[in-house]
């Protein structure tokens, strides 16, 4: 560890005193508001602790370090915000999110940074979210269905599968590479232990690796964020450094953010005295044709199921989701538009699981539920975040309701779908999924 408190004095020499003083205090505690669920003024309002907007991105707050188990609370549930280490919020905001565009997240679980350019597109467009290691990609399609994403996709492949399968396919990439979290120590002691300089030159060729795997599916004039959660400059200058000698065609461009400290020109820096844990971001734009693809995609045809109409229809109104669906085995899914052929990728969902087919019959799926707005669905619940029933139904409870609702039911906190659950007799049926359960 001394030569990491060597690396940074040499990076802020001036200011090294200060970075210690701050080391030794505790970490950041941050979360971030989810609008596609929960505007910011209504969660300030909803949570009984002040919040403190940081400077990293518009929906970005800190919260008190006093406040323990908030992953535990009802809004979390819902997914009306994401815990998120406020530095970490800043990548996203220096790709310039616009609606419609089609974004890759090439490296991105647990999901924080997918979930935060999923509220950008505003459930337009589409987001290819990859995660190589298995049980890291499964947490991150569980936080994109908490947090009611719509259109996207989640993959678990290497980068340059990817790169082969959908070159020249996406608008803005993000890589928010693998490496050896130094911003993570003062929060995570076994990345302090795992600590070397080796560690940190094996980090960087992994990371000039995946780039250069990112930069095949960008098309001409798109935009490929590189960030890190590390402070060192071999995995952050040294990268970027290494991949524009070898991709002339590519250029570092201004974000406008005015977070952090300057570096390379126009790319980020933010210290522990900058007011996050550590972040390197830096915004690179394609000059050039990439020529990987010169046939349009295959697009997934839309086919026409007759009998799913009338299920989907039973349980939502006013068409919430595309009608773009499809059967793979027993599950029912409701497609983005706009999906290509993911043929030779492993794909471990595409939009939203509607439900599942039993016996000649379909019973619908949380991640419908959790994509839908109480005012568009047939019947729905309502509870305070305070209340005895939301807390017995997040324990998996069965809670009772007016003896006049029937059948399939949104429950919803403040006004936030949470889950459903299956009214008969004055009772709701809990089918809260038992993972997500409150214990």
């Amino acid at each position: 560890m001394e030569n990491f408190f060597d690396e940074i004095k040499n990076l802020i020499p001036d200011e090294f005193d200060d970075f210690i003083k701050f080391y030794n205090q505790e970490p950041y505690k941050g979360l971030r508001v989810n609008t596609l669920k929960c505007s910011k003024e209504k969660l300030e309002n909803l949570l009984s602790f002040p919040l403190k907007p940081t400077p990293f991105c518009r929906e970005g707050y800190y919260y008190p370090n006093s406040i323990q188990g908030l992953g535990k609370h009802p809004l979390h549930h819902s997914g009306a915000f994401y815990i998120q280490e406020p530095s970490a919020a800043s990548a996203v905001p220096m790709m310039g999110i616009e609606e419609g565009d089609i974004v890759l997240d090439m490296c991105s679980a647990p999901g924080g940074k997918s979930t935060q350019i999923a509220s950008a597109l505003k459930g337009t467009g589409l987001l290819v979210s990859n995660e190589i290691v298995k049980n890291r990609a499964a947490v991150l399609l569980s936080n994109m269905e908490r947090m009611g994403v719509k259109n996207f996709a989640v993959m678990c492949c290497h980068p340059q599968k990817i790169a082969e399968k959908l070159p020249n396919f996406f608008d803005k990439i993000l890589v928010d590479a693998p490496c050896s979290g130094e911003g993570m120590f003062r929060k995570d002691n076994e990345a302090k232990t795992q600590w070397s300089y080796q560690h940190t030159v094996s980090c960087a060729a992994r990371q000039l690796e995946i780039l250069n795997s990112a930069k095949n599916c960008l098309k001409e004039n798109g935009v490929l964020v590189y960030s890190t959660c590390t402070y060192n400059e071999r995995e952050n200058e040294g990268v970027i450094s290494k991949f524009l000698k070898e991709n002339p065609d590519f250029e570092i461009e201004d974000s406008h953010q005015n977070f952090g400290r300057n570096t390379l020109g126009f790319a980020k820096r933010i210290f522990i005295n900058d007011g996050g844990e550590g972040h390197f971001c830096c915004k690179l734009r394609r000059k050039s044709p990439n020529s990987g693809c010169t046939q349009p995609y295959p697009y997934r045809k839309i086919k026409n199921y007759k009998e799913i109409p009338e299920f989907y229809f039973s349980i939502f109104k006013d068409k919430p989701f595309t009608d773009n669906f499809e059967i793979i085995k027993d599950k029912v899914y409701i497609l983005p538009y706009g999906l290509p052929n993911f043929d030779g990728l492993n794909v471990l969902r595409s939009g939203i699981l509607l439900g599942e087919i039993k016996k000649n019959r379909i019973e619908p799926c949380h991640s419908a539920f959790m994509a839908s707005k109480p005012e568009e669905c047939v019947n729905a619940v309502n509870f305070s975040a305070d209340s005895e029933e939301i807390h017995k139904f997040l324990h998996g409870e069965e809670i009772q309701v007016e003896h006049s609702l029937k059948g399939y039911t949104a429950v919803s906190v403040e006004g936030i779908v949470t889950g459903f659950g299956k009214a008969s007799g004055g009772k709701l049926k809990n089918k809260y999924p038992k993972g997500l359960r409150n214990l």
